[in-house]
């Protein structure tokens, strides 16, 4: 790791008059600023509490809002957003020089003392943020001066600057996270005032208005520190049916639909619109709850993977867009390692495991998943696969929010979803979802523990050294192949479709839409 500075990231750039635009050398494109972005997406956000959220919807929403010390580029590559540049001080402290004259939404100035403010709140007990544990390694942030912070750290923690790209450690308004605190005295729960007021960033967009289940709000900020978004704003519409967010982008009342269907790619093709398809590092999984028998017999779990065909799925779900997981890392995350050896589809063999944990006549159990139609289809999958080992599973759908809550509190049996990886590292994603401490909200929705996988995390995150920290993860991985808290099922490719009326429209690999350059064209 070595110093970065934010080169042309930090510049601040103006866009040219509203309602001009630009003639391309050969004459035929036009681009505008100005006009009212549709996104239509599936699910409607949790959470605009950036500190408390744990949701993608969430997240890309809140990315164009808030802005944290890091951020990652269309290259994945780490840049610098508020801060300008970085440097190691030695193997427990960071040093980092912030952007000057940046002012949140509300006016208030952002400096180094906001830092702290932000990262004390993050690591408050009682605000008791789901993803703290992103930054339980920093023991202090010292404010050097108005624009310099170091952050020091318990122990060497190699992935911090990874880690500060994460949503969570975004920043917001100081005089809004004094404000949350006067409302949690008030009797009120941490977050609530965030979420009824809109959060305060410094980000290009503003918060405006959320209709819960309709619709998001977000308007241009004219006094926004870097390049300025070229649109005026930007309403995120929240359309369930597949189909309907087609027809809205057919008919040009949305510019942008994520996802589309696997099997609506070549209907939009077929149109005067495109399809964007990037790959993502998320895992779509399906979990057990290891805490309720017969899940927390390792012979079932691993019964259950084996009656998995991830090819199948890829093909007949996901229409061949994804790639099956070995384990639980994607391949562009630090930590991957491709030669794990995976529980491999095989009905015979699942069948002589259930019958040595003493259930060859099978058993009842659930499988819930929301409102994603591929993990409805999934269900629907396994649900005819277990069937082949006695085992009777009934679906049950939940609503997107209760799926969270509920999934987080261990009220399920068996569940579809999936998790992204902003960061890009091991550290994150493993352990989110497989660390004791993180159980329920946190991530670790299996409520899975080990202590000799804890004691492996640990040490694994405080390793320095390259080398010994892949040989680690990579024994870390072949034993959560072998414990089987869930079944790995494969790393996604992200969606969308795109209107031939607009251009500079990315998503990164963790599903947050990138709107910041996007404009219309004629």
């Amino acid at each position: 790791m070595v110093a970065c500075s934010n080169s042309e990231e930090g510049k601040e750039e103006t866009n040219k008059e509203k309602d001009t635009g630009t003639q391309t050398s050969e004459g035929q494109v036009e681009e505008t600023t100005g006009g009212d972005l549709v996104l239509a997406t599936l699910s409607d956000a949790a959470n605009l509490d950036p500190h408390l959220s744990t949701d993608v919807p969430s997240a890309s929403v809140l990315s164009n809002i808030t802005e944290g010390l890091v951020k990652k580029n269309e290259n994945d590559e780490i840049v610098g957003s508020l801060a300008k540049s970085w440097e190691a001080i030695d193997d427990l402290t960071w040093e980092f020089k912030l952007v000057e004259g940046v002012k949140f939404h509300d006016g208030e100035n952002f400096n180094a003392e906001v830092v702290k403010k932000n990262f004390a709140r993050l690591l408050d007990p009682d605000i008791a943020a789901p993803r703290a544990f992103l930054f339980e390694s920093i023991k202090e942030v010292e404010v050097v001066d108005d624009y310099t912070v170091r952050i020091h750290t318990h122990y060497p923690f190699a992935p911090l600057i990874n880690h500060l790209n994460h949503p969570v450690g975004v920043m917001i308004s100081p005089a809004q996270i004094d404000a949350d605190y006067e409302s949690i005295a008030a009797g009120n729960p941490a977050g609530q005032l965030v979420n009824e007021k809109g959060p305060i960033g410094t980000g290009f967009m503003k918060f405006d208005y959320w209709t819960a289940g309709t619709e998001i709000k977000l308007v241009n900020n004219q006094d926004y520190w870097g390049q300025k978004a070229f649109v005026d704003s930007i309403t995120i519409k929240v359309i369930p049916e597949s189909a309907t967010r087609v027809a809205e982008l057919e008919t040009g009342n949305a510019h942008i639909i994520e996802p589309i269907q696997p099997n609506e790619v070549a209907l939009v093709e077929a149109s005067v619109n495109s399809v964007d398809v990037s790959s993502g590092s998320s895992l779509s999984y399906i979990g057990f709850n290891v805490e309720k028998e017969p899940f927390s017999d390792v012979r079932v779990r691993q019964a259950i993977s084996m009656l998995v065909d991830q090819q199948m799925i890829i093909d007949g779900i996901y229409d061949g867009f994804g790639e099956a997981a070995i384990g639980p890392l994607a391949p562009n995350v630090y930590g991957y390692d491709a030669t794990l050896q995976p529980l491999t589809y095989n009905v015979e063999k699942a069948k002589e495991l259930l019958a040595d944990a003493g259930f060859a006549d099978g058993f009842k159990t659930t499988i819930w998943t929301n409102d994603n139609p591929q993990r409805q289809n999934i269900a629907i999958m396994l649900q005819e696969e277990l069937r082949q080992v006695n085992i009777d599973a009934a679906i049950e759908v939940v609503e997107w929010g209760a799926y969270l809550a509920k999934t987080g509190a261990g009220e399920h049996d068996m569940f579809i979803l999936g998790l992204s990886n902003p960061v890009g590292d091991a550290d994150y994603f493993l352990t989110q979802l497989f660390h004791s401490k993180n159980k329920g909200d946190s991530g670790n929705r299996t409520f899975y523990e080990n202590a000799e996988i804890d004691a492996l995390l640990d040490q694994a995150r405080e390793e320095i050294d390259a080398t010994k920290r892949l040989a680690l993860y990579k024994e870390l991985q072949d034993r959560l192949i072998e414990e089987a808290p869930m079944v790995y099922v494969h790393h996604q490719a992200y969606l969308s479709g795109v209107s031939e009326k607009i251009e500079g429209y990315w998503i990164n690999d963790s599903g947050h839409h990138k709107l910041q350059n996007v404009k219309f064209i004629k």
